[in-house]
């Protein structure tokens, strides 16, 4: 069955039209004889000055061969978002294009947008890198090479965290079953056998020491470890099914993001597989529905869907489906030194892009209370405000002698969601000082008098005085 068509709302198209058409090579005269409109129509479709009707938008169809979607699917709202927080950057000086500026830009120049977002994004990553490495490039070109980890980054946030086709994969899986809590691991166990021949073998750490899950494909075996706690025994089976029945579904998303580097295509594809693992395990509906009921009480979640409070925070920054959302979040977990081992954004939140290395984010208290959830109300530099949950969360370990897995992690909304969560009913939203001013780190950080900075900041000189001393050795 063919889609239908948007309706209900004006289609404005523009910059797409426009590319459409010096990609043909053709002119707006001879465009316009071919749909039979006139030339006027298509200059005011693409200055934005009309809206492209049903009909129009079908002759495009006919006419040239394309899939409408290609017209009128719409990115802007990530554009904008993404446009707005590089001109935060203190290299733009303190006097950042406004909104209506920003969107103008979008609308008339769009491709430009998009190489300033790829300039200024090579810029941030050179910056950092020559600020990490302190100069210590060893020739091999490594410092300008693009990780797997950060084409997974970009995957998920072009596409806001939130994947349909993993989404209806998950539903399709279930087929309407209804599969008691209780049963899921027997289930999983079952379907592996009956669809694919493949048993699952419980293994001792001593027996496989540095492995969670392996799965033997010549034997037709998936191995898990003792350590694995149920939650993630489950989790487990369902990132395997997911990738032997809905591969090709998990391939096709990597195929159109245009990923061709092989390492890069294997970690997409891994993460893909756990994002459909966790809409196997939290359906769309069923979990957004618990989360309003509940006020996003992810402790509750966990408990409810048998799944681990880190779990259920992940799905929550999926719930991005058109016409019934969720709250944005983001979410970043960290490491005792503040590595950033994973993140994912269904936001404007900049930080969750560049690392969270901020002594003054509680994301880093988090160790001296662990399994406490800490909330806390957070001010950029360029005075957006977020409020963000804190908590750690523990990771199997092997054995007694094995080191402790200990890692934080948030989740974090802008502040006008706040009154949505059960952790900010204590607060009052309305106070002005309620915010603790943090940054991306110190040395992208212009703010002054911090008694926390660590580092001279990169892009600018703070005071010095040689008769006051200041809150650090870095300014007076």
């Amino acid at each position: 069955m063919q889609p239908k068509a948007p309706t209900g709302k004006k289609t404005f198209v523009g910059p797409r039209l426009r590319q459409l058409r010096k990609e043909l090579g053709e002119t707006q005269s001879a465009m316009a004889q071919a749909l039979g409109i006139s030339a006027t129509y298509i200059n005011l479709l693409e200055n934005n000055q009309r809206s492209l009707s049903l009909q129009v938008l079908m002759r495009f169809s006919d006419v040239y061969g394309i899939d409408w979607r290609e017209l009128v699917e719409d990115d802007s709202t990530n554009l904008l978002a993404d446009l707005r927080n590089v001109m935060q950057d203190p290299v733009f000086g303190d006097d950042p294009p406004d909104l209506q500026e920003l969107r103008a830009a979008l609308d008339h120049s769009p491709q430009l947008a998009r190489n300033m977002l790829a300039l200024h994004k090579t810029y941030r990553a050179l910056s950092e890198q020559v600020l990490t490495r302190s100069g210590e490039n060893d020739g091999s070109g490594a410092m300008f090479s693009v990780t797997p980890e950060s084409m997974v980054h970009d995957l998920f946030r072009r596409n806001r965290n939130h994947f349909p086709p993993l989404e209806a994969a998950a539903d399709a899986f279930r087929k309407g079953e209804n599969i008691a809590k209780d049963e899921v691991y027997s289930y999983l166990k079952a379907r592996l056998e009956r669809k694919f021949g493949i048993a699952v073998i419980p293994m001792s750490f001593t027996d496989m020491p540095d492995t969670l899950r392996y799965y033997d494909e010549a034997a037709r075996k998936i191995l898990l470890s003792d350590a694995l706690d149920y939650p993630n025994r489950i989790f487990q089976l369902t990132h395997v099914l997911g990738l032997l029945e809905y591969g090709d579904v998990i391939d096709a998303v990597i195929e159109k993001a245009g990923i061709l580097d092989q390492r890069g295509q294997a970690r997409c594809r891994v993460e893909l597989a756990n994002y459909f693992a966790a809409a196997i395990l939290m359906p769309y509906d069923a979990f957004l529905n618990a989360a309003r009921e509940n006020l996003y009480d992810f402790e509750h979640l966990a408990a409810l869907f048998r799944v681990s409070f880190e779990q259920a925070c992940h799905r929550a920054t999926t719930l991005q489906r058109e016409g019934n959302q969720g709250v944005p979040f983001f979410f970043l977990r960290i490491d005792k030194a503040g590595n950033v081992t994973k993140r994912f954004n269904a936001t404007s939140f900049h930080l969750a892009e560049h690392g969270g290395a901020c002594p003054r984010w509680d994301i880093h208290m988090c160790f001296r209370t662990p399994g406490r959830t800490l909330s806390q109300f957070v001010e950029m530099p360029d005075g957006s405000r977020y409020f963000t949950i804190n908590r750690t969360v523990d990771r199997p370990r092997t054995g007694y002698r094995s080191q402790d897995n200990r890692l934080a992690v948030t989740l974090g909304c802008s502040i006008e969601h706040a009154g949505k969560l059960v952790y900010a009913s204590l607060y009052q939203l309305a106070d002005p000082n309620l915010a603790t001013p943090i940054g991306i780190n110190c040395r992208l950080c212009p703010r002054q008098h911090c008694a926390q900075r660590a580092h001279q900041p990169a892009h600018l000189d703070l005071p010095i005085d040689e008769n006051r001393r200041g809150s650090t050795r870095f300014e007076s």
